[in-house]
């Protein structure tokens, strides 16, 4: 089976583990504190907080912002349902943006036309699949209303964008390390911003409430507990080591994936003009006369050895949010094409060229 993607790991995750399990230290020491460090230096920002995962870190995120029972928050209709669950987990509302047919990222048009008759909180754009958003038109816009921006970046460690990486261009930004990811932690999460009380609002609230500041024990808040584990910082330190080579294997890959695609149907993923994509995922469009049938072509790819799946979610036309009355026919109509027709092929470090020719061939018999 040539899988959907394979977590780069080794020997020497391995060693990383068996270090911090023999300490003793398995929460609260100083591994977490220096994978913090790391991904901030690599990013570019000033703090870094460690999670539990990216939900975490966009739920925390939003609560340091202030957005709670009343609000809205500007989302994109793209994601996965994660994205939306925190607005509504802070007891928001969210007003759902439609994207751009071309990055599958929120469209700074629909954003700005929603901004003029909505009042918003915060706006939460995804980079889908690694691939930047147009963040420059995107703050311009917020600014010009008045209201923060916080970064989904959970797909686009590494991503740039006119030599500014992904997280660095919001309030705050927010990072996944699932499996499927670039670099992976198990799960986990990183919240960077270079706002130091954000920051610490951020670390109270995964911690119980426990004031960061304070020499003394004393929480000033109620918290959660959403901390990363000491084993998970270990794994991220060797994980971010091998990132430079994580992040160009997957470059290369999608550069094969657009030659062998290149005289089909099939729409490659594209990026915009001073961007730089990462590709967690390799996401194509399907022909739309054969979209009705990308099912029936997932189940087929997966008889034959070739691991695929859609790219994300309609968030709006999902059960919850649609019973809740968020999705309206035509409301979204980038959305709603896009959807229907985006499939993810396999990318892996260490993927063959051999192992892609044979994604490409089985795709284009399955059509």
């Amino acid at each position: 089976m040539i899988r959907l993607t394979v977590p780069a790991l080794d020997e020497s995750e391995v060693q990383a583990v068996r270090e911090v399990l023999l300490s003793g230290y398995l929460v609260q020491g100083g591994k977490v504190a220096d994978f913090e460090r790391v991904v901030a230096g690599y990013i570019g920002t000033k703090q870094g907080v460690a999670v539990a995962n990216c939900t975490a870190a966009l739920h925390l995120a939003l609560l340091a912002l202030g957005v709670g029972r009343g609000d809205r928050v500007a989302v994109t209709a793209y994601s996965w349902p994660a994205t939306a669950n925190v607005i509504v987990l802070c007891g928001a509302e969210p007003v759902f943006v439609d994207i751009d047919r071309v990055t599958f990222n929120m469209d700074p048009d629909e954003l700005d036309r929603v901004l003029r008759r909505v009042h918003v909180k915060a706006v939460l754009p995804v980079h889908a699949f690694g691939g930047m958003a147009d963040m420059p038109r995107i703050i311009a816009i917020a600014a010009e209303h008045g209201v923060p921006v916080v970064e989904d970046a959970a797909c686009a460690l590494g991503a740039e964008m006119l030599g500014r990486k992904a997280g660095t261009w919001g309030a705050i930004g927010c990072f996944s390390f699932h499996p499927r990811k670039a670099i992976t932690t198990g799960e986990g999460g990183m919240i960077t911003t270079d706002d130091l009380p954000l920051a610490n609002a951020c670390r109270a609230l995964r911690n119980h409430g426990l004031d960061p500041e304070c020499a003394a024990p004393d929480f000033i808040i109620p918290g959660f507990n959403l901390r990363l584990t000491e084993f998970q910082a270990a794994i991220g330190l060797i994980q971010m080591d091998k990132m430079p080579a994580l992040a160009t294997s997957r470059q290369c890959e999608a550069q094969i994936y657009d030659r062998l695609l290149a005289d089909s149907e099939i729409q490659q993923p594209s990026v915009l003009a001073g961007a730089t994509h990462v590709y967690q995922s390799y996401v194509v469009q399907l022909p739309p006369a054969v979209s009705a049938r990308r099912g029936e072509i997932i189940k087929r790819l997966k008889e034959r050895g070739v691991e695929t799946t859609i790219g994300t979610y309609h968030m709006p036309a999902t059960t919850y949010f649609r019973q809740q009355g968020y999705y309206r026919p035509g409301a979204f109509p980038a959305t709603d094409d896009v959807s229907a027709r985006a499939l993810s092929l396999p990318v892996f470090f260490g993927m063959t060229m051999e192992q892609q020719q044979v994604v490409v061939t089985e795709l284009m018999d399955a059509m």
